[in-house]
Formats: C-alpha cells, sequence, structure tokens
C-alpha cells in the first residue's frame, strides 16, 4: 500500500521520537497531537494539533493500543483539520475493552499492528491488519544464537 502526500502524526508527545524516525524513513512531515488528562482517570483528549495536514493522508504511530480512544480521538482530529485519509500503525495491540468497537466506529481506514501480544480471542474489525512479526523474532533468536550481528534486521 502506497500512501501519497503523507503526513506521519504522532498522537502525544511520548511518540514524538517514533514519528519523526517513521518521517524521516518516509520522507514525510510531522504533525503532534497535543493530548492531555483533565484528571487521573485514563481518559485524555486531544485539545490541539501541531502540524498542517489539511488536505494530506495521515499516519499515527504509537507504541501499542488498549483501549483505541487514543487513536480514535487523534483520528476525529486529524479529519476535523482538513486530513483526507486517516491510517494508524502501532506495534503492540492489546484491544482491551471495547477496542473493538471504537476502532471500527473511528474515521480511520486501516490499523496496522504487529502480532507481538497474541491477546484477540475475538474477530477484530475488517479495518485491521496484523502484521506478523514471527520471522523477524525467529531470524533474531537464530542470529543471537550463532553469535552473528542483529543489527542487519533493523536497516
Amino acid at each position: 500500500m502506497r500512501l501519497d502526500n503523507l503526513v506521519v502524526v504522532a498522537p502525544d508527545a511520548g511518540s514524538v521520537k517514533k514519528a519523526r524516525m517513521w518521517a524521516t524513513r518516509l520522507k514525510a512531515p510531522t504533525a503532534i497531537a497535543d493530548k492531555r488528562r483533565p484528571d487521573h482517570s485514563e481518559v485524555a483528549e486531544i485539545v490541539d494539533l501541531m502540524g498542517s495536514v489539511e488536505g494530506r493522508t495521515t499516519l499515527i504511530v504509537d507504541d501499542f493500543v488498549i483501549s483505541g480512544c487514543t487513536l480514535a480521538d487523534c483520528a476525529r482530529v486529524l479529519i476535523d483539520h482538513g486530513a483526507t485519509a486517516v491510517y494508524a500503525a502501532v506495534s503492540h495491540g492489546l484491544m482491551a475493552g471495547n477496542a473493538r468497537e471504537t476502532l471500527d466506529e473511528s474515521p480511520i481506514r486501516r490499523l496496522f499492528m504487529t502480532d507481538s501480544v497474541e491477546t484477540q480471542p475475538g474477530k477484530l474489525p475488517d479495518k485491521v491488519e496484523v502484521v506478523s512479526v514471527a520471522g523477524l523474532f525467529g531470524e533474531a533468536i537464530r542470529r543471537i544464537a550463532q553469535r552473528e550481528s542483529i543489527s542487519v534486521l533493523f536497516n
């Protein structure tokens, strides 16, 4: 899948470094969602967006998805700021509680997540694409056992 006219989006300040890494690799600009938690509950809200997404395809990158709320909220803010399409990619998909419904009802067109955590007793929404890391992990284990470098796996 090719995403043209792309902006890579960090859904919060903690994801900026990862977003910049992906943006550099994809030769795309970066935008950052400003998320805050008004109290000590786990509820957060996106209050601002730094960077322009108007008329662009966006890719939210994050380390994991638990409830799906941050990704869904960020996606809505991106659409409100003129993004033409929203995609997301996460390293680990925990998908707890109502995450399936939250993501299915969100404007995210496609969510890519690895199979690094196996916690999917139910069917995932059609918009979720699981990317296997089994081969990568297997090769890393083989290289470590053979005392070979694993740095080539990260190119």
